[in-house]
């Protein structure tokens, strides 16, 4: 039977050559055969029209990005909450000083403007 750390080197052992693995395997049975239709640029099943590169605000992407930090920053909150009452002063210290570093990262993205929509 391994021991916990060996149970850990070996699903990240699989967990780094699985993927390559099966990238690997793919590669070498996929068909080849390109050809002119398959090539052209497909956008909704229209035809193209116009400059397919266009530049895209990224103001919105910023946004986005900054909502996900702070969602899943916040998901660390909940199984703090729901043993606070057995945790005691050390958690509660290293909570505040995680809705600290929290709060520093909302200032700062609130004053390089990453929240604002121009």
């Amino acid at each position: 039977m391994l021991s916990q750390s060996g149970a850990i080197g070996y699903y990240l052992l699989v967990g780094l050559i699985l993927p390559v693995v099966i990238i690997i395997f793919v590669k070498l049975i996929t068909p080849k055969r390109p050809t002119k239709a398959k090539l052209e640029t497909y956008e909704c099943g229209l035809e193209t029209q116009g400059e397919t590169w266009v530049q895209f605000k990224t103001h919105y992407f910023l946004y986005a990005l900054v909502f996900v930090v702070f969602d899943v920053e916040t998901i660390f909150l909940y199984p703090w909450a729901a043993k606070f009452k057995h945790l005691g002063l050390f958690a509660f210290v290293e909570m505040v000083i995680f809705i600290a570093i929290l709060v520093a990262g909302f200032w700062y993205a609130w004053k390089e403007g990453a929240l604002e929509w121009d």
